[in-house]
């Protein structure tokens, strides 16, 4: 047995038995708590390779035999009996001295894009650090070797998570390979130095304008950071998503929407001008972010004080980005409040509009919805927050549910139509994802389902985003398929980081061999016509040809031969042709078709003197398979793209008329 074979055999498993150390979900003291969903574990899968040996093995078992089988096992896994993760994990790492380096282990760990504060690994990180001061205080940790009892000990409180981690099973398989475009995306805007700090208060104005940090975190909560992601910076207008989900949670979508709309305005983000329901638009715009204030501070636990309130939202804050730096800047807060007579005079319209709830005190709202403006994050931070609203709720660090679904779907449907300024319409065109920028040059960027990303740069264009934001923006989404209408099977000049590297490419060869292996003729004309590579190999160099003629399917053999064009002389990789297979499972039909093939002429001319015809360009074949679906069923399928050279031609598909 390889010894390749055994780390493949770990890996696969590897989690099947984790349900058995499930762990009961945390608690979370701000909100009503779901356990944090997890991806199901996939079920082992029986892998297949062709023997060696083929004169000793029955007929059923010449092409394939399970793997199973095979007398070398460097594991023996029962289906009675349970798999105890931990020494699998051990027998990963382990050296030669029977020991794990915990440097090993933790650098493989990290590599997933876990942080070793991550709050999920707390207990992990805890066992590492009593073992370290028992055993040897002067080493590094990152230098002690465990064995394998103590390497259970210390992992077994986090196995769940470590095991997906380990699996590749998170959001972004291959984190590494994701992060090298994000900073090829980083630098690339770095030398970018257009825009203009924003300066309508001093402090503001002060914000050095080199400044330029990105922070992601997946809905699994794999990190990353590069640049200034550690200054602080006041959240201002980026804080308004968090705003309207927290009262979305708390009130309900009808009760919020009796005060506040969620149409785009069309309108300067502080214009005086409210909706056709004299309401103001969405609570994007200051208008709706100042009555959302209202009914935050009103609405929501009456009873208590403005400064209690304002402890309550600064705990769900923390809460929603899972215990990363938050402040408050008191200085900013002043400034607002004296530079506020544009929003005092929205304040007094609307109040003249009885767009408030009643008994509102106008005066404590306006300091409320600027104490809410000046709190102090960093890119850290946001991108947590931002990753919460991407994983509906659920802050992917703590695994705490803290706003529920709907709301986080409402907010980001208003994030994608209204939350860039007067470019959101473009920013929606070009980049297509939620979004929510503020003058301090943060940008909250929001990838449904899959991760949260925050993007802090002072320099602002003329709508009042972040220069280097909207570019990093639309550099991400020219490389990967995150624009939400790209289309996820026909843009293929895209990378779409969630799947397994090599996912795709499996998938195809072994849907492909099988297609050939049963001697579906038609299912290969499909994926001949899809542009896929007809020639495509599995580990052991065996094509779908070699399937074919080993299970006697002349007419699949003609079509790959004929119609695709396939090496007729490719050997796997003990060296067997196609040929060689067809002899020795006594299919003379094929085997004579294939020694006739490879004994006539290659070249066009001899080709045309023998009779060996040439490979048929996908639009001949478009035809037959076109007539041959017609008369197969009696309904009309719709029309297919056939794929030549990347571009997308229609099928021309005749209508049968009685």
């Amino acid at each position: 047995m390889p010894l390749h074979r055994s780390g493949r055999d770990m890996f696969r498993h590897l989690g099947t038995f984790v349900r058995y150390q499930m762990r009961a979900p945390k608690v979370c003291p701000t909100a009503r708590i779901l356990p944090h969903a997890t991806r199901p574990q996939q079920q082992p899968v029986r892998l297949f390779t062709r023997c060696a040996s083929l004169e000793t093995t029955s007929h059923a078992n010449r092409v394939f035999v399970p793997a199973e089988e095979f007398k070398e096992k460097p594991f023996e896994v029962k289906s009675d009996a349970p798999v105890n993760v931990e020494d699998l994990l051990f027998d990963m790492f382990k050296d030669a001295d029977d020991t794990v380096c915990v440097g090993k282990f933790l650098n493989a760990l990290f590599t997933t894009g876990l942080w070793k504060n991550d709050p999920r690994l707390k207990e992990m990180m805890q066992n590492l650090r009593n073992v370290h001061k028992e055993k040897s205080p002067v080493r590094s940790l990152e230098s002690l070797n465990l064995s394998r009892e103590t390497f259970a000990q210390v992992i077994r409180e986090n196995i769940v998570l470590i095991t997906r981690a380990l699996r590749h099973q998170f959001v972004i398989p291959d984190f590494q390979d994701f992060i090298r475009y994000v900073e090829d995306f980083y630098w690339k805007c770095k030398v970018n130095t257009g825009g203009k700090v924003a300066s309508y208060i001093p402090q503001l104005a002060k914000y050095n304008p080199d400044y330029w940090g990105v922070s992601i975190c997946t809905v699994d909560g794999q990190r990353f950071s590069i640049g200034d992601t550690e200054i602080p910076f006041t959240i201002q207008s980026s804080g308004k998503p968090i705003n309207y989900a927290i009262a979305l949670t708390e009130l309900g979508s009808d009760a919020v929407h009796q005060y506040v709309g969620q149409e785009p305005s069309g309108r300067m983000f502080n214009e005086l001008v409210l909706d056709y329901n004299k309401k103001p638009h969405n609570p994007m715009v200051n208008a709706g972010a100042i009555v959302v204030a209202s009914l935050l501070l009103y609405l929501i636990e009456p009873e208590m004080r403005t400064s209690e309130k304002f402890d309550w939202m600064l705990q769900y804050y923390r809460a929603v980005s899972g215990g990363e730096y938050l402040g408050f800047n008191n200085a900013i807060f002043l400034s607002e409040r004296e530079a506020a007579d544009r929003n005092y005079a929205i304040g007094f319209y609307m109040k003249e509009n009885k767009c408030f709830p009643e008994r509102v005190n106008l005066k404590e709202t306006m300091d409320f919805y600027f104490q809410l403006c000046s709190l102090e994050v960093n890119c850290q931070s946001v991108s947590v927050m931002a990753s919460t609203l991407a994983n509906g709720g659920i802050c992917p660090v703590t695994g705490h549910q803290i706003m529920n679904g709907v709301s986080c779907r409402d907010v980001l449907s208003l994030m994608h139509s209204c939350g860039m300024y007067d470019y959101s319409g473009q920013y929606a065109f070009k980049v297509g994802l939620p979004a929510k920028s503020g003058v301090s040059g943060c940008t909250m960027v929001v990838v449904p389902n899959v991760m949260g990303i925050c993007l802090w740069s002072p320099p602002l264009d003329v709508y009042g985003n972040s220069v280097r934001g909207v570019q990093f923006c639309e550099e991400l989404t020219r490389v990967f398929s995150f624009h939400h209408y790209d289309n996820l099977r026909h843009m293929t000049q895209k990378k779409d980081p969630r799947r397994q590297k090599y996912e795709t490419k499996g998938l195809k060869v072994v849907n492909l061999l099988f297609s050939a292996a049963s001697g579906d003729v038609t299912a290969m004309r499909r994926h001949y016509l899809s542009g896929m590579d007809m020639g495509l190999s599995d580990y052991d160099g065996r094509t779908a040809l070699h399937l074919a003629a080993a299970e006697g399917h002349l007419e699949c053999v003609e079509f790959l031969l004929k119609i695709c064009g396939v090496d007729a002389m490719v050997r796997d990789r003990w060296g067997h042709t196609p040929l060689d297979d067809a002899r020795q499972f006594g299919h003379a039909a094929v085997a004579d078709y294939l020694a006739k093939w490879e004994a006539a002429p290659s070249s066009p001319c001899e080709a045309a003197s023998s009779g060996k015809q040439q490979p048929q360009q996908p639009q001949q074949l478009q035809e037959q398979q076109a007539q041959e679906d017609i008369t197969e069923s009696s309904s009309l399928p719709p029309p297919k793209a056939a794929t030549t050279n990347g571009t997308s031609r229609p099928v021309n598909i005749p209508i049968l008329r009685k």
